[in-house]
């Protein structure tokens, strides 16, 4: 396998983003087309790429670094809203909870 060859099977499977599984046999196989990705992927290859390709593109003034934050789109995490106050300790707190009132009839012990 040349590395040419290589480096297109990496790029069909970046550029159609299937699983690894389903890249085309005439690529060869899967787990080589992996194992190269994961190498140059550990030896910063893919990264150094990158930077260059946005170097080139910035000074070609190919590139508006402006960032637009749409707060509308942000939420906070579901266990956000329970997180601990500065200076509160739970321990603090009573050990046994005040029991909620009960809501169903079923559960009201029968008059005598």
């Amino acid at each position: 396998m040349d590395k040419a060859a290589a480096h297109r099977r990496v790029r069909w499977r970046t550029r159609a983003g299937t699983p690894w599984r389903d890249v085309p046999e005439r690529y060869g196989p899967w787990d080589r087309v992996y194992d190269l990705f994961r190498r140059r992927q550990r030896h910063g290859t893919w990264q150094r790429i990158l930077e260059q390709l946005q170097a080139d593109a910035d000074v070609k003034g190919l590139i508006t670094w402006d960032v637009s934050v749409d707060s509308t789109v942000c939420r906070a995490h579901q266990h956000a809203a329970g997180a601990r106050k500065k200076g509160t300790c739970r321990r603090n707190r009573p050990g046994a909870s005040i029991p909620s009132p009960t809501t169903t009839g079923w559960d009201v012990p029968a008059a005598a």
